[in-house]
C-alpha cells in the first residue's frame, strides 16, 4: 500500500523556516554568552570539580553549535527547494503545496528539548558557582 506524503502551502513552509531560524540564531547568540560567562567561572573558581563542569559545558557547547549548522543547512537546503517550485510555476504561488517538512519539524522539537536542559543544567551550575 502506498501512503501519501503530507503537503503544506509553500507560504505556511517558509514561515515555520523563518521560525526555525530564529530560534536557532537566539540559541546560537545564548551559546555565545553562555560561553563568555564560562571564562568568568574559570577566573574566579580554579576547583578541579568547577573545571570539570566547565570542561563539561564547553563540550555540549560545541556541540550543540554543530547540531545548529547542522539544522542551519537542512532549512536553507529547503528553502531552495521551495523556490525552486514557486519559480517553476509562479503563477498562484500562494496555492501551491509542497511536501511538508515534518522530519526538520521532529529535529526542531527534539533540538528545544535538549537544548532547554542544556539550559537548566548551565543555570543551576551558575546559580552553584557564584
Amino acid at each position: 500500500m502506498e501512503t501519501k506524503t503530507a503537503q503544506k502551502y509553500l507560504h505556511e513552509l517558509h514561515a515555520e523556516h523563518n521560525q526555525f531560524l530564529s530560534e536557532i540564531a537566539l540559541a546560537k547568540d545564548e551559546i555565545k554568552t553562555y560561553q563568555n560567562r564560562l571564562s568568568e567561572v574559570v577566573t574566579a573558581n580554579t576547583a578541579i570539580e568547577v573545571l570539570a563542569q566547565v570542561e563539561h559545558f564547553q563540550n555540549q557547547f560545541i556541540r550543540h553549535q554543530e547540531v545548529i549548522d547542522e539544522l542551519n543547512a537542512t532549512i536553507h537546503h529547503h528553502e531552495k527547494e521551495i523556490a525552486s517550485l514557486a519559480k517553476a510555476n509562479n503563477i498562484a504561488t500562494d496555492h501551491r503545496k509542497a511536501d511538508d517538512h515534518t522530519e526538520l519539524r521532529e529535529d526542531m522539537v527534539q533540538f528545544r528539548k535538549i537544548f532547554g536542559e542544556l539550559r537548566m543544567e548551565y543555570l543551576k551550575f551558575l546559580a552553584k558557582t557564584f
